[in-house]
This record gives C-alpha cells, structure tokens and sequence, in this order.
C-alpha cells in the first residue's frame, strides 16, 4: 500500500516565512470536525441525541478558540422584565462581570444584558433552519437590556446603548447543489431585527455580514476564516453593558 504524504511542509520543515504549514492545520481543524460530526450522524441513532453531540462539538470549537473573556455555553436567555427565550444552542456571553442565573446542570439563563452572540446548531443550512435561526435572533434582540452608569476614579461613565446581538447558523452542511450559492442567499432575509450576521457550514464554506456585505469563503480552512472573523466582530463589540442588578431585584420585590 502507497501512502501519500502532504506535499505541504511541516511546522518543522517550513521556513519563517512560509504560513502554508499553518494553513494546512488550520483546514485540519476543520476536517476533523467534520469526521467528528459524521461519526455522529452513522453511529448515533437517536435524532436528539445525536443533535445535542453535535452541539457539544461547536461549544468545544468556540471554547477552544474565543479568549476566556468570553464564556460558551447552551442556555436560555431572560431579561429583568420575565420574559425568556427558547433554548438557545450556543450563547457567547459574558462571565465576568454578569453570572448566569439558576444554573442547574446544563441548563442556566443568561441575562440578555451579558449575551455577545446566539448560534443555532443544526444537521443542514437550508430554508427551514434559516427562519428558524432569525426567529430566535429576533426574539432575543428585542428583549429588554438594561444598562447604568459606572463609577471610575475620574468621575462616572455613561449608560453604556447595548449593541446589537450577534447571530448566527452552524450546521456540517448546507443543502442546496451549490451551497452558500445563489439559492442560499435568496433565503437570507433584510430585516435587520432577524438578520443573520454569520454562519458555517463544514462541506460548504462560511458566510458573514461584519462588513455590511455578504462575504462567502469556500476555501479550506473556512471554519478559522469564520472564527477569526467572529472574533474581530466581538472585539468591535467592547464590552456588555453594566447591567442594572436593582432592575432584577423588583422581581422579588416590585
């Protein structure tokens, strides 16, 4: 039996100017995720099952490559005024400053005050799974978020306006011929409140919005291409509000 070996030096072999190497691990990132996702899918016989490893696969992607500024978890999202949202697959939030509320398990809310980024985490892209994922964004982008002034040394910061939440689709692939071709882009809608900013499908490439266009990547490696770019989107963000902790407690005592 013949063995081919990449043609691509090694982080040992390449000189110190030659990135070929780290692009080559970079699209080894993501093909063993994919080989990860599809061992899911032949050997896992039970749908919710098999849904909830795949999840568990994207929470170890984001914790692996999001600073620890930021925490990654499946959570529900509730605001100071008791509303609450579905389950959400992944939420980038913030730990620092705000905890998670009634954490019992895997299942914890979030203020929607600490939430960076939501990302619903599905077998395909497709136009069933694209509503779905806008739905959720949009009922978590007109929760109510709070925000009060900070005390420093030389005086006081304003209320920090909350940003917009980030929003986003994974999935192992997209289900059109093309992929994030032209019948996927017709199924991204222009409502803002809704809107996607981002997503990735592991056989098809990556796709944002950060820079007020669509931008696809079809290149190996797309999943890092999309993490990199994720990550200039969050830093743009700052930090989250500081949240108005006297708004909560008026839901014990009003």
């Amino acid at each position: 039996m013949t063995i081919t070996m990449p043609t691509t030096p090694t982080a040992l072999q390449a000189s110190n100017d030659d990135v070929s190497w780290l692009r080559e691990s970079f699209a080894m990132v993501q093909t063993n995720l994919r080989a990860q996702m599809g061992l899911a899918s032949h050997s896992i016989s039970h749908a919710g099952t098999m849904g909830s490893v795949n999840e568990e696969h994207w929470l170890e992607v984001f914790r692996s490559y999001l600073p620890n500024r930021y925490d990654v978890a499946t959570g529900i999202v509730i605001d100071s005024r008791g509303n609450r949202s579905d389950q959400i697959d992944v939420v980038v939030f913030d730990r620092h400053f705000t905890p998670t509320l009634l954490d019992q398990k895997n299942h914890r809310y979030i203020p929607a005050e600490a939430v960076y980024a939501m990302f619903e985490c599905k077998p395909t892209i497709d136009k069933a799974y694209i509503e779905y994922a806008e739905a959720k964004a949009a009922s978590v982008r007109r929760m109510h978020r709070t925000s009060v002034a900070i005390s420093h040394a030389g005086g006081v910061y304003k209320p920090k306006a909350p940003f917009r939440i980030v929003a986003g689709l994974l999935a192992p692939q997209a289900s059109w011929v093309d992929g994030l071709g032209e019948a996927f882009r017709r199924n991204l809608t222009i409502d803002d409140a809704s809107k996607l900013d981002c997503g990735c499908a592991l056989e098809h490439g990556c796709f944002d919005f950060h820079d007020g266009q669509l931008l696809v990547a079809t290149e190996q490696g797309a999943l890092m291409f999309f993490l990199f770019r994720l990550l200039a989107r969050l830093q743009s963000l700052g930090t989250v509000p500081a949240i108005d902790w006297a708004a909560y407690s008026r839901i014990i005592r009003p």
